[in-house]
């Protein structure tokens, strides 16, 4: 993958590329500030003026490819090549970037909104931001159109739709039926959702929808997207069953075209610019956690309610991005093991319980899990996590 970008702070339920400039339009350097020609630098000792962006690396290549993207946009920027030299301005700026060859951070500090890495340095940048607390992750210079889009959107923020990865600890933990249970009942109550399949090798969500032939887009459509999607035209060209919208891998044999990081990255945008409430099925390979699991602002793994799937969501945790987890616990009156015991050994929040249903494979298999969704028991699962979004989203 060439760029990926991470999930942000939780936000409310409330809906709603530039290329860089010739280095001689950029300004010119003068110690860590940019500045005009015949601009007169601040004495260092005066507090310094807030400044839209804060640049903190050491590394003159991704000074120069970010410094081009941010010229172009016009912010005020200041640049460090240490993070102590950032201190300053750390807590004030409108954003803080910081390069791949930062490791460690100030004590205390906010976490930076963007790592910004080079083509080449692989899995060791998206477990870099993990360690740091990044909130998204780029890679330059392929991820420069979307890291002005980005930019120039902090400029002037629109809250957008939170964004709720589900991933099972073990096969068969339940987290697609789960991922469609919530996505019904949300629609029920009247919010503006969208259900995405996140999982290439999971064979289509829209199977378990016995929506296959809605007319609609689905991911190899979407290959070639990059930067901004309009949001509106993006909703409206989705297939919907169940009252709310829906992006999946089709379900089909043939072997589909897959996106790449930058087109998922632009449609997971679109997709929180265009609905209340985005509803990913993770999946649990390594490229699908790579690929939306940085995106979420909260994160619910599921585990049947036995010592084995405790393990494996233990394990699990180590892979996830620094957002919000919670616990979802799979299972009924002769469970193994209780679900308050199962999240107090993994330090999770037990956000609700998911009923064992007598037919829920099968309806899964023949495309009627939305029959089951109407169910009481189903309504109650999903009731405690829809009302815990809405607190965040407070």
């Amino acid at each position: 993958m060439n760029s990926q970008h991470i999930g942000e702070t939780p936000r409310g339920w409330a809906a709603g590329s530039g290329p860089g400039l010739p280095a001689e339009d950029a300004g010119t350097r003068r110690g860590r500030r940019i500045t005009r020609p015949g601009a007169v630098p601040e004495p260092q000792w005066l507090p310094a003026d807030p400044v839209d962006v804060l640049l903190v690396t050491g590394n003159p290549r991704i000074r120069a490819e970010a410094e081009r993207v941010i010229a172009a946009l016009g912010a005020a920027m200041h640049a460090a090549d240490t993070p102590e030299e950032a201190l300053p301005l750390w807590d004030s700026a409108g954003a803080v970037l910081i390069g791949s060859d930062i490791h460690e951070l100030p004590p205390r500090r906010r976490a930076p909104a963007i790592l910004l890495g080079l083509d080449g340095e692989g899995d060791g940048l998206w477990q870099l931001a993990a360690g740091l607390g990044a909130e998204r992750v780029t890679v330059l210079p392929e991820g420069a159109a979307w890291l002005a889009e980005h930019l120039s959107r902090t400029q002037a923020p629109d809250p957008g739709g939170m964004v709720l990865g589900l991933t099972g600890a073990c096969g068969g933990a339940g987290s697609s039926t789960a991922a469609i249970w919530l996505a019904q009942e949300a629609a029920v109550q009247g919010v503006r959702t969208l259900l995405v399949d996140g999982d290439p090798r999971g064979g289509g969500l829209e199977l378990s929808l016995a929506a296959e032939e809605h007319p609609g887009l689905r991911w190899p459509d979407l290959a070639d997207a990059r930067g901004s999607i309009d949001p509106e035209q993006f909703a409206g060209s989705l297939p919907a069953a169940g009252g709310f919208a829906f992006l999946s891998w089709p379900g089909k044999r043939d072997k589909a075209i897959q996106p790449d990081a930058l087109a998922v990255a632009s449609v997971m945008d679109a997709a929180r610019r265009a609905f209340e409430l985005v509803i990913v099925d993770i999946g649990r390979g390594a490229e699908s956690l790579r690929g939306f699991a940085w995106d979420c602002d909260r994160i619910l793994v599921l585990a049947p309610a036995q010592l084995r799937a405790a393990v494996a969501a233990a394990r699990l945790l180590q892979d996830l991005p620094p957002v919000d987890a919670g616990l979802v616990v799979r299972g009924g009156k002769a469970s193994a093991l209780d679900g308050g015991i199962i999240a107090d050994s993994l330090g999770l929040r037990l956000h609700a319980v998911l009923p064992e249903l007598k037919g829920t494979t099968a309806a899964a298999e023949s495309g009627r899990l939305l029959d089951i969704g109407k169910r009481r028991s189903v309504r109650r699962f999903a009731a405690p996590v829809l009302d815990l979004l809405q607190d965040d989203a407070a």
